[in-house]
């Protein structure tokens, strides 16, 4: 996929990406999703659309956003585009895409999940289509066994026997197992990762299932950025969102990103159900989780038995897309 960036993707990239990773200079420091969505509106109530403010007369659109944010931040973020020239000549030589908000292509399941909470940017490789097609989300904490990761092989290679994705977050151990196992089937995959997805891309073992597109990764930060726990943590809710189901195959108890993620589901986003691991050895972890509303998984044996479950379960994602040419007001009102 040739990176051809969308002016509203081109703005918005300015406005909220950190193009010089690792300056301490704070006047070149991103807007935050919320000062995002504050420049929106302001846009809004001008009657302007966001390309506006690469517009042969953006400075009085820009010096009105002094009652909101500083209009001389705004200016040299606007002025970065020798540094995104630069990114996107990188970008295009790993075969990086990127889309905004207001590409047709971005997941209408983001939309429908978190609204104007949905990530400004998301960052990828691969068939962009297969993020919204669905499938189980298998998750898992990065240190296991020999037979979890059996058993997360099983499930990746029911999954593709069924003509489903497994959606994961690309972590050691139980993700990748069971992100291997589907591919390694014939199946596609698609990858949220929080960190590091330049050199996911790289991978000599992603790159087949990607040119084949059975593999998308994506990532809604930076490409070239490191670990980061908050990204960890945000990034496990992209991952249910995706799914129409999502498996815990193990998690730490109270502590670690699969537990937060599991929790934060339950009680608040409840995208879809959760299910946990009902075989093998017990966790104090998964227990915990069925007494918050996780339910066990059946372990489904047919393919038809695995649809139905996942069916029981599916998010609806027919809403209509927010396309390029609505407003920012007309996009997060949905």
């Amino acid at each position: 996929m040739i990176l051809d960036l969308s002016q509203e993707t081109q703005v918005s990239l300015l406005l909220t990406s950190p193009l010089m990773e690792g300056t301490n200079n704070r006047s070149l420091e991103p807007l935050t999703p919320m000062e995002f969505l504050r420049l929106s509106n302001f846009v809004t109530t001008y009657g302007c659309n966001i390309i506006d403010f690469i517009s042969p007369n953006a400075d009085k659109l820009i010096q009105g956003t002094a009652e909101i944010l500083d209009p001389e931040r705004i200016k040299r973020l606007l002025a970065q585009g020798f540094l995104l020239a630069q990114m996107i000549e990188r970008w295009n030589s790993r075969s990086i895409w990127v889309l905004s908000q207001f590409d047709h292509a971005y997941p209408k399941r983001f939309f429908t999940a978190f609204g104007q909470d949905a990530p400004i940017l998301i960052y990828g490789c691969g068939d962009p289509a297969l993020l919204d097609v669905g499938g189980l989300a298998v998750v898992g904490s990065r240190n296991a066994d020999e037979s979890l990761l059996k058993y997360a092989e099983e499930v990746g290679c029911l999954t593709a026997t069924s003509g489903k994705a497994v959606i994961s977050g690309v972590s050691r151990e139980i993700d990748q197992a069971a992100m291997r196992a589907v591919l390694s089937s014939e199946g596609i995959s698609v990858g949220i990762m929080a960190d590091s997805l330049e050199r996911a891309v790289l991978n000599q073992q992603n790159r087949i299932p990607l040119k084949e597109n059975r593999l998308v990764l994506i990532s809604p930060y930076h490409p070239g950025s490191g670990f980061n726990t908050v990204n960890d943590l945000q990034r496990n809710k992209l991952i249910y969102a995706l799914a129409d189901a999502a498996l815990i195959i193990s998690s730490d108890y109270q502590k670690g990103a699969i537990w937060a993620g599991a929790i934060e589901q339950l009680e608040k986003l409840k995208l879809v159900t959760v299910y946990v691991r009902s075989i093998g050895a017990t966790q104090r972890a998964l227990q915990a989780l069925i007494s918050k509303g996780a339910r066990p998984w059946p372990n489904p044996k047919s393919v038809e038995d695995f649809n139905e479950t996942l069916a029981l379960n599916t998010l609806d994602v027919h809403a209509s897309p927010k396309q390029a040419q609505l407003s920012f007001e007309d996009l997060f009102k949905a």
